[in-house]
């Protein structure tokens, strides 16, 4: 299911909180669930690097195998105890650079045909998804020959057993790669967190409704609460626009653009400053996720902490196409050396050789260009946020959006000192011309756009431009080609199928 990625992104949101207190970072140690499927023996990042591999279980049971309440049930609209089962539906590497620079999340899409090194349950090769269900099963029938009986025990160390099988089947894929540490999360998981933050704003290229999910959206930005959240992830067809032909691989873009917007609006809600809402995230992770022994929470918070800033970008391993394994089932037929390939190319130059600071890569949100703030004083709702997305592919680094107290007639560009003047102009120009004028009270290294009933986003600079999220045109809803690897960038709130 693909909204544990989702979930699992969160819950490594809730980490990198450095400044919440010794005492509650205490307290989430001592509460989260442990596991040793790290092998000891297995390679390890180089030069500060950190990988962390986000697994999502295709389960609607606790961490601890039990079912969940039915109102719990009956919000996700996913079904109750008896669907779903330990697939890794949700698979996405997470790099960490050591040098601080930009960082990357490769989601692996669940259908992937690929080779399963410990061959559980007989099985060498399968769905990537189902490495961790096939090993679950082995150890879970090893263990009962045994005799042993204490369920917790069963349930944790056959756990365990597909932990670390998933592990190594995407170690495997990606070229050996080294995974230093895992984050898995259950299905409940994200309907909690999504209740704490609710409500979340998202964009969506086109009208969709699908009764399979629960989706009913409508295009453009909107906000959602906890439950249309679950929705929105997990759809993956539309059952009254079929023109827009959903696939798996859209349902990974959805992952990618909810988690963008959510850490955008974390950090403008000012969440990780809030106890309250900080507790309740807290209680969340302790109960519904599980990492390594070996992941030590308040030096990975300190690394992590610029997610948040949207310093991260979203890439999609790409497919050869859509085909059948010997058993009639669905999958995704895969490239092997071309997936090695990129994902070297991907997480292989961040500690070697850095992108130039004078040379920023649209879409990349370089920062040398200036943050830009947002005021829409006009009627016109979600215009900011439209703005602040069209940006995103600009080189100009996404900052705080509001609304004005008053109604104004004209849009202006204003800029802190004369070292800032060369951005506000080349800002200016490409939102058609607009004037510019010097405030002392704008932040060093910031612009602050004002928006005025006269504005008019330009043609070139629109929020669904594909430029900026890599999606396929909205007359399709789906890759023309399934072999496109697709690029998402962290910074604002993404408009997707």
């Amino acid at each position: 299911m693909i909204a544990r990625w989702a979930v699992a992104v969160v819950s490594l949101l809730v980490l990198t909180v450095t400044g919440y207190g010794w005492s509650q970072y205490q307290d989430l140690l001592g509460g989260i669930g442990r596991s040793d499927a790290i092998r000891g023996d297995a390679p390890k990042s180089a030069s500060g690097d950190t990988n962390i591999l986000i697994m999502g279980l295709d389960s609607r049971l606790d961490e601890n195998g039990h079912p969940l309440p039915p109102e719990i049930y009956q919000a996700l609209h996913a079904g109750d105890q008896q669907v779903g089962g330990y697939n890794a539906n949700v698979l996405m590497l997470v790099h960490l650079p050591g040098n601080g620079t930009r960082a990357t999340a490769i989601s692996i899409p669940r259908d992937d045909y690929v080779d399963l090194p410990g061959a559980p349950d007989g099985i060498a090769k399968g769905k990537i998804k189902q490495a961790y269900g096939f090993a679950f099963d082995q150890e879970h029938k090893k263990l009962v020959a045994a005799g042993v009986t204490d369920q917790t025990s069963l349930e944790q160390q056959s756990r365990d057993a597909g932990r670390r099988e998933e592990v190594d089947t995407v170690a495997q894929l990606l070229g050996g790669v080294p995974i230093d540490h895992f984050v898995e999360v259950t299905l409940v998981a994200f309907y909690q967190f999504a209740q704490v933050v609710e409500p979340i704003t998202v964009c969506l290229n086109e009208d969709t409704r699908d009764s399979y999910s629960g989706a009913d959206f409508h295009r453009g930005y909107q906000q959602i609460n906890a439950a249309q959240a679950v929705a929105f992830v997990r759809q993956r067809r539309d059952t009254v626009h079929p023109q827009l032909n959903f696939t798996d691989l859209d349902r990974e873009r959805r992952q990618q653009a909810f988690i963008a917007s959510l850490i955008y609006q974390l950090k403008q809600a000012g969440t990780f400053l809030n106890p309250g809402r900080l507790r309740a995230l807290i209680t969340v992770a302790k109960q519904n996720i599980a990492a390594d022994t070996g992941l030590e929470l308040l030096s990975f918070a300190q690394q992590a902490s610029a997610l948040t800033g949207g310093n991260i970008t979203f890439t999609t391993l790409p497919i050869v196409r859509f085909g059948r394994d010997p058993a009639g089932e669905d999958v995704n037929i895969v490239n092997v050396p071309e997936i090695q390939a990129l994902v070297h190319n991907l997480i292989g130059t961040h500690t070697s050789t850095p992108s130039s600071p004078t040379s920023p890569v649209p879409g990349s949100g370089g920062t040398e260009s200036g943050t830009v703030d947002v005021v829409n004083t006009t009627s016109r709702n979600g215009l900011a946020a439209a703005l602040e997305h069209a940006l995103t592919p600009t080189g100009f680094t996404p900052g705080v959006t509001s609304n004005g107290r008053r109604h104004l007639s004209t849009t202006m560009i204003y800029y802190p000192d004369p070292g800032s003047a060369q951005a506000a102009h080349t800002l200016a120009a490409m939102l058609g011309g607009l004037p510019t004028e010097p405030d002392s009270t704008v932040p060093t290294g910031h612009l602050r756009v004002i928006l005025g009933a006269d504005y008019t986003m330009p043609a070139t600079l629109t929020p669904g431009d594909s430029s900026s999220t890599s999606t396929p045109s909205a007359s399709h809803g789906n890759d023309t080609e399934p072999t496109d690897a697709s690029s998402l960038s962290g910074a604002g709130i993404p408009c997707v199928n």
